[in-house]
């Protein structure tokens, strides 16, 4: 419950952070559209843009087909053995992908799946003589099935454990099994949440920018945010980079229209497991089909991260904790870290505060305006990926040479706007608690404005304020995208020298650098769950 004078700063302050965010969206689009006008398309370019273009959507195509072709028989092995030991490890080790930047896992997967990688190894011994290429769209798939299909089966999971026992009792006595009971029970339990699923791997993918750099291994592999970067980092070919980026923007669009068709709760649920008597399950030799595939699960998660783990300590650390430039990229990487992470907390704080007001006390057009902007606002910022926004602001700053305070702005502006959807999921929940729980007696006790912002809502939700600016940090931390093409020797982070190292061929610093920055980025995110999960005394 607010004032009346509070319901107008709110919504004042709703509809400023919404300009905000509005203008860090329109304007680099409006520059892109500026330099691209006068460019024709000529029939190079055409054929060009097109082979982009469908790689682009090959790759994400396939990359979402594997993803749920292994996730919804891992998803279906779990649900089956609820309580066997290690599960609940397990399940948590399916949510640190989600989590690890994406450079350190490129570095870890191709100690796994490179030439002189682990798998390759096994495959000599075994007779093999071609070893499997780890760069080409080869490993672009693995990529993208290393981070989403332990997503997918996060996400698919919980509608499996959330069906009643009835069901099951029910197909014990049908005589129900194998092929019957998957179609006529648990497909229409995990229907929605592996079509949500699905379209979130596709978009994910089909925007995937750093694990493409890296792993795309030429021309012939190349997607539309590559070819972006590529056009302006090195090309320097505005009209090109236009062509692309509106290109990827209306793919965006259209994949977050059919997300919202298809969309399912997302939430995890509890996943740890409990008592079952689905006629499927018996022990013995019939659970070893179920314990190979949980078994191959993990391992194939699991192997990247520990390759990086292992070839990390490996490294001269003493050498790099020494050296002055990756000290100069750590604290570049901090700041730019904390100060998105604040910008990010301040504009979902004012949206959601103003989502609230608008929704609290309905009666006009524009409050109707304002609810609906507030709650889109999140997904307007993935409309847009952050090399297109970078493109905009490049072209717009004539690609920063020179400048050194203005490229750290939009770094810090893109990064804000990427976690914005996180933050504001974190954020919203806790808001609206406090207003259930401290309104009426906020405004009775005359504890109104500033001084109830401080003392009472903001100390409530100082759990999951906290929650999302360490969340929102650690996103940053691992970022390359913004920094793609603003990077240069005087604007240094952690992924970036990483990259660097990687470009350079000097294997073992970018052993060690991923060691580091994946530690950093991990223990901020187990930071994050810590503090999202801690009961303490800040709610009241």
């Amino acid at each position: 419950m607010l004032t009346r004078v509070e319901h107008r700063t709110s919504r004042m302050a709703g509809f400023a952070a919404l300009i905000c965010v509005g203008l860090a969206l329109a304007v680099p689009v409006a520059v892109l559209l500026s330099h691209g006008g006068a460019t024709g398309l000529s029939a190079s370019q055409g054929d060009y843009l097109i082979r982009i273009t469908r790689f682009t959507l090959l790759q994400a195509g396939l990359s979402t087909l594997l993803s749920l072709v292994f996730a919804v028989p891992l998803a279906r092995a779990l649900a089956r053995r609820p309580a066997f030991p290690g599960r609940r490890w397990l399940i948590n080790l399916f949510a640190v992908p989600l989590g690890l930047p994406p450079l350190v896992a490129a570095l870890g997967l191709i100690e796994v799946w490179g030439r002189n990688g682990i798998a390759n190894k096994g495959l000599s011994i075994l007779g093999v003589e071609t070893p499997f290429s780890i760069y080409g769209l080869s490993g672009i798939l693995i990529a993208h099935v290393f981070f989403n299909l332990p997503l997918a089966v996060r996400l698919i999971l919980p509608g499996l454990e959330r069906l009643p026992p009835e069901y099951w009792k029910t197909a014990a006595n049908l005589g129900m099994g194998g092929i019957s009971l998957f179609r006529l029970v648990e497909w229409p339990a995990m229907r929605r949440s592996a079509a949500s699923a699905a379209g979130l791997v596709f978009m994910l993918c089909a925007t995937s920018f750093t694990l493409v750099l890296v792993l795309g291994g030429g021309p012939a592999a190349t997607t539309l945010e590559v070819a972006i970067y590529q056009a302006l980092r090195f090309d320097f070919d505005p009209g090109r980079a236009v062509l692309l980026s509106l290109i990827q923007v209306a793919m965006t669009l259209i994949v977050m229209l059919a997300l919202k068709l298809i969309s399912a709760p997302t939430e995890t649920g509890d996943t740890k497991g409990g008592a079952s008597s689905r006629p499927d399950v018996q022990g013995g030799l019939n659970a070893l089909p179920d314990i190979v595939l949980i078994g191959l699960g993990g391992l194939f998660v699991s192997a990247p991260m520990a390759a990086v783990i292992v070839s990390g300590l490996s490294a001269d650390l003493t050498r790099l904790l020494t050296d002055t430039l990756f000290w100069r990229a750590t604290a570049t990487s901090l700041a730019i870290g904390i100060a998105a992470a604040a910008l990010s907390v301040l504009l979902a704080l004012l949206l959601v505060r103003a989502r609230y007001s608008a929704g609290d006390r309905p009666g006009s057009p524009a409050l109707g305006l304002l609810a609906g902007l507030s709650s889109a606002a999140g997904s307007l910022t993935l409309l847009v990926p952050p090399v297109v926004l970078g493109a905009g602001w490049f072209l717009m700053l004539g690609g920063g040479t020179g400048q050194l305070f203005a490229p750290l702005m939009v770094i810090v502006l893109i990064n804000a706007l990427m976690a914005l959807p996180f933050v504001i999921r974190v954020l919203e929940p806790a808001h609206l608690s406090t207003m259930e729980r401290n309104g009426r007696l906020a405004v009775s006790l005359g504890v109104v404005g500033a001084n109830r912002l401080w003392q009472i809502d903001l100390r409530a939700m100082l759990q999951a304020l906290a929650t999302a600016f360490v969340f929102a940090v650690a996103l940053s931390l691992g970022d390359l995208g913004a920094i793609a093409l603003f990077g240069s020797d005087r604007i240094m982070t952690l992924p970036w020298l990483l990259y660097q190292k990687l470009g350079s061929y000097r294997t073992n610093d970018a052993a060690g650098l991923a060691l580091l920055l994946g530690g950093m980025t991990m223990g901020l995110m187990i930071i994050s769950e810590r503090l999202g999960n801690w009961k303490g005394n800040t709610q009241r």
